[in-house]
């Protein structure tokens, strides 16, 4: 940042000022050049030209850089860190079908070194604020919502841990195999511990906990209600995948008799505490009934062509006043995703389906800042730039390569490299500076990242479960 050495954020006290920064609010009008107060963990000013005199205050020049919100991802599975580049050309069904015995053997030390990476990753392309939906909890393994909650912290992101959930194996017509399933008791209670222990409700919370039942071919009726009624009484919000693939809606169709939005509304999971993962499969009527409740959906465009699963419609369910976040999903299917690259996939993937007024990058940016806080429930606190809001920024240099495209924005979401991340603040500490990690080693986490994978293809070994063996490649065609 104008060649100066990284500072600290605000954590000796006193002010953080960021000044000379093409600054995007995202609910106001955008600054060519202007500057950001930060006083403690919060937004104090933003405003055009040099910031006010401030004694002792830290200074930070942005020149050639742009400020924006850190970005939200609404949706993850960070123990899927640990199993990459299998099942490479499967649909969603076969890959899960492929993995789930991968992840039976899964402990919490896969777990602790897998999510380290995944939040570290996250970090470096933006992200300040994660969700994760961790939902196989074989029996006997250490506490694994534990185990990234504490990786969660030492990387320095605020983090909305779902307690996930399956009690319907495979004996009882569901998709995963019954030794990664529980029973409804042991879930509820496990669910109600989670949320006891680690939840914070505070303006300020870097930790909050969400009720997460997988997804409707792998859960009951029972458990689904029984979930959001712990939600509810206990204040938090309900998410569980929806509408990913045809292959769900055939499910729905065949065991409830009805589609897979119209099964949530019976089940009482459409309101403003819900949010929903993929949501590709929607009818219109699907999507006027999302934005009458206030119900929110999580878009993973790189998981969702990875997997052949359809394009989400996005652009429609903005224009009808439906909420949208961004989420990289899982990395065994959306292998080393960053969040700044999900808005580019977002809005290509618009585009290439609707044309090229589908999707703007100001809206793809908005979907990953603003967006992501309301799924969370924290539109409040996050997701744009304003006074009175937690100072998570985001500080990308457009001043090099990405100097020559007209609009900072554009470079920003266009690219097919992110620009350079010079400072990332949470809550107006340094979590990243000069595009490296400062809150712990980032080559200490990508080397736990990579030993969370070998242990866990050992410990499935040791189980008599091989990785899943890659489709076998095509016959080239005989030359002429």
């Amino acid at each position: 940042m104008g060649g100066a050495p990284a500072v600290p954020g605000t954590e000796a006290g006193g002010a953080l000022v960021i000044e000379n920064a093409y600054l995007v609010p995202v609910t106001g009008p955008e600054i060519p050049s202007g500057h950001i107060v930060v006083r403690g963990d919060r937004i104090e000013a933003i405003g055009p030209g040099p910031a006010p005199d401030l004694p002792g205050a830290r200074r930070v020049d942005g020149t050639g850089c742009l400020a924006t919100p850190g970005l939200v991802n609404t949706h993850h599975h960070l123990y899927q860190w640990a199993s990459q580049g299998f099942a490479r050309e499967a649909t969603l069904f076969e890959w899960l079908v492929a993995l789930y015995p991968v992840w039976a053997a899964m402990d919490a030390e896969v777990v602790r070194g897998a999510a380290g990476a995944g939040l570290a990753h996250l970090a470096l392309s933006g992200c300040t604020t994660s969700a994760d939906h961790h939902y196989v909890f074989p029996a006997g393994r250490g506490d694994l919502l534990a185990a990234e909650i504490d990786a969660a912290r030492a990387v320095g992101v605020r983090f909305h841990p779902a307690r996930g959930s399956m009690d319907r194996g495979v004996s009882d017509g569901g998709l995963p195999p019954d030794e990664v399933v529980e029973d409804l008791d042991t879930i509820l209670t496990a669910t109600a511990e989670a949320i006891d222990a680690h939840h914070d409700p505070s303006f300020s919370s870097k930790l909050r906990v969400a009720v997460a039942p997988c997804s409707p071919f792998s859960v009951s009726t029972e458990l689904m209600t029984e979930s959001a009624a712990l939600a509810r009484d206990r204040g938090v919000r309900l998410h569980t995948h929806l509408a990913e693939t045809l292959d769900e809606e055939e499910h729905c169709l065949a065991r409830y008799g009805v589609r897979p939005v119209d099964h949530m509304e019976k089940l009482g999971w459409l309101g403003p505490d819900v949010w929903f993962a993929h949501a590709v499969h929607l009818s219109d009527a699907d999507i006027d009934r999302l934005a009458r409740t206030g119900t929110g959906t999580a878009h993973c465009p790189s998981s969702n062509g990875r997997l052949g699963a359809g394009i989400a419609r996005v652009s429609e369910l903005l224009r009808r006043g439906a909420n949208v976040g961004l989420g990289v999903d899982g990395s065994a299917s959306a292998e080393l995703t960053s969040l700044a690259g999900e808005m580019r996939q977002a809005l290509l993937f618009q585009r290439a389906r609707y044309g090229p007024t589908a999707l703007t990058a100001r809206q793809a940016l908005s979907v990953a800042t603003l967006g992501g806080a309301r799924n969370l429930g924290r539109e409040a606190e996050l997701g744009s730039l304003e006074p009175g809001k937690l100072a998570d920024i985001a500080l990308w240099r457009i001043d090099s390569f990405a100097g020559a495209v007209a609009d900072p924005v554009h470079a920003l979401v266009l690219g097919t490299r992110q620009p350079p991340l010079a400072r990332l603040l949470v809550g107006g500490e340094t979590v990243v500076a000069d595009d490296e990690l400062r809150t712990t080693p980032q080559d200490e986490l990508g080397r736990a990242g990579v030993e969370a994978h070998r242990r866990l293809v050992r410990l499935a070994g040791e189980r008599g479960v091989p990785p899943p063996a890659p489709a076998p490649s095509p016959s080239p065609s005989p030359r002429p």
